[in-house]
């Protein structure tokens, strides 16, 4: 592991508007699971050999002092960059350590992985879930197996990623799953976002949140062609007739898509849109913080 140096563990948000989230916190920089879409290779991030996992020195230390100086708490959204339960987390724990001071001094957490090692955390979870809002969003783009070992080559597997929402949401926990990115001409058809609601309404999720489509920008565009030239010969060249250089690539099945997935949620109890995902895990919230005040 290589310790790099940091000045800030937490940055405040411009908007709330993602799941209700005050601040994002990542306690690593880069990520090993090689997801092929993932856009925090772009170039405007300036991480350099992505797929090394480091962590940033004295990460902890930073967090505490500076949740001692925030006047009023509030809900840090974790794995916006890097994956909070990557490979090296089992040894290191910082991911554990930053909850459980999120926990001390009254601060939510809105977590985002594809890493099964979330399970680990359950009784912290469970702890701060007593008094402040806990969000566990496990990322699954699909239920086959053997396309996901092609896209996300070392992440676990979505057989597993589904057992960890089952176990976090057998918990008491507020878990459910990230369809993001829904990568177009890959997984972007109605049979695997039905799978994809059907494997998380059987494990006890209570949501859904999709995202039809991708984003492709400097350098992880180049990363993410040449790793289709490779996986799915003749695929690249389609992409680059459909968006050319946009940055935003929406599904040209996304109407449809969306269609399914809310007919699909809505018989089997989840919820699909982002404010209502908020208002359910911060229900009560508000008043719990004005009372503390």
């Amino acid at each position: 592991m290589e310790y790099i140096p940091a000045k800030q563990i937490l940055s405040r948000n411009r908007s709330t508007a993602w799941f209700g989230t005050d601040y994002t916190m990542n306690l690593y920089r880069g990520c090993c699971h090689g997801c092929i879409y993932c856009d925090s290779r772009s170039a405007c991030y300036g991480i350099e050999d992505f797929g090394r996992v480091r962590a940033k020195e004295n990460a902890l230390a930073l967090l505490r002092d500076e949740l001692r100086r925030k006047v009023r708490p509030g809900i840090v959204g974790m794995g916006s960059m890097s994956d909070p339960y990557n490979p090296f987390e089992g040894e290191l724990q910082l991911t554990r350590h930053a909850l459980e001071l999120l926990d001390a001094y009254g601060f939510g957490a809105a977590i985002a992985t594809k890493g099964d090692g979330i399970t680990r955390d359950i009784d912290v979870l469970r702890c701060m879930r007593e008094h402040v809002p806990v969000l566990c969003k496990v990322t699954v783009t699909t239920t086959d197996a053997a396309l996901a070992a092609r896209v996300e080559p070392n992440a676990p597997s979505p057989a597993r990623r589904m057992e960890a929402v089952a176990r976090l949401a057998e918990a008491g926990l507020f878990a459910g799953v990230l369809l993001m990115p829904v990568l177009p001409f890959l997984e972007d058809n109605v049979e695997n976002v039905r799978a994809v609601a059907e494997a998380a309404a059987e494990a006890g999720a209570r949501f859904v949140y999709p995202a039809f489509g991708m984003t492709l920008r400097d350098q992880q565009r180049e990363y993410y062609y040449q790793a289709l030239e490779k996986g799915f010969p003749g695929l690249a060249e389609r992409y680059r007739r459909q968006y050319g250089p946009r940055y935003e690539c929406p599904s040209p099945r996304a109407k449809a898509l969306w269609a399914a997935l809310e007919e699909r949620c809505r018989a089997l109890g989840l919820l699909c849109r982002m404010r209502d995902i908020t208002a359910a895990y911060q229900r009560g919230y508000g008043e719990r913080q004005l009372t503390f005040f």
